[in-house]
């Protein structure tokens, strides 16, 4: 091979190295984008029409979050919400009068550009302090009656971190509900995107690694034609936590799981049983 050619050669490489390198910068810092997917409301958007459900606003660092919270007497304990990277409270927050007849209460936030909440996320620390934020606000309304941790899609690994801190702290949920769980978010990144690097990723959120250091019992449902995230993120954290309670959704997709019955018994029998 000539001389000339070996230096067009290197030439083209050293181009294709330095646009992968701009590709993973822009990614590094732009990263957001391809992760979330909110969708903003008026400030004066009105949530909640219903006399039991009141609007709150709690303010963190920076942004102040927009949090629903349905609420009656007599509620044997309530279900703290973390939803998934999509939408917003108003699609949401969109099953009250299940938890009315399983006799709970519903917290659920939007997270930072979501919704009514101001702001918008820009690393992992920050949103699960914005998680944590929230629970505050209302953790002591639940002293002394049952309290549920549920996490959907990305709220799964939000919602196994907090139950992990509260056990830590001797204060375990009485149930902690996964629904749609990945094994962490960087191995759910490599599976859509294989040509990135892992250590690009500012948000692991490790729901395999705080399984096992969650005390009290844990529900882990899944749909069982999940084509986002799939059964095998399931089979993973069944073999990380084999005492946990499991339920496959069948014919469920990932956006469909909570219309079916299957799904809706499962959940009224598992906090039936409290």
């Amino acid at each position: 091979m000539s001389r000339s050619l070996w230096i067009v050669l290197l030439q083209l490489a050293g181009g294709a190295l330095a646009c992968y390198g701009l590709v993973l910068a822009f990614l590094w810092w732009r990263q957001e984008s391809m992760l979330f997917y909110p969708v903003p409301l008026p400030a004066d958007h009105r949530l909640a029409t219903a006399p039991d459900i009141v609007e709150r606003t709690v303010d963190v660092p920076g942004a102040r979050l927009s949090v629903l919270h349905l609420q009656r007497p007599g509620a044997r304990g309530v279900v703290f919400f973390l939803h998934g990277n999509a939408g917003n409270l108003q699609g949401w927050f969109s099953n009250a009068d299940f938890y009315r007849d399983a006799g709970y209460d519903l917290v659920m936030p939007d997270y930072r550009g979501f919704g009514k909440s101001t702001g918008r996320i820009g690393s992992a620390s920050e949103l699960r302090d914005d998680v944590r934020a929230v629970w505050s606000q209302v953790a002591a309304q639940y002293r002394g009656r049952k309290v549920v941790l549920y996490g959907r899609s990305l709220g799964t690994g939000l919602a196994a971190e907090l139950a992990q801190e509260l056990s830590a702290r001797g204060q375990p949920p009485d149930l902690t509900v996964l629904v749609s769980a990945y094994t962490s978010f960087r191995a759910l990144a490599a599976e859509f995107y294989p040509w990135v690097p892992g250590w690009l990723l500012r948000y692991p959120l490790e729901t395999e690694a705080h399984l096992p250091r969650i005390a009290g019992p844990v529900l882990l449902v899944h749909a069982e034609k999940d084509s986002l995230i799939r059964v095998h993120h399931l089979q993973r954290l069944r073999q990380v936590l084999p005492g946990a309670r499991v339920l496959v959704v069948p014919g469920a997709d990932h956006n469909d799981l909570h219309e079916s019955p299957v799904y809706r018994d499962g959940l009224r029998r598992a906090l039936g049983a409290l």
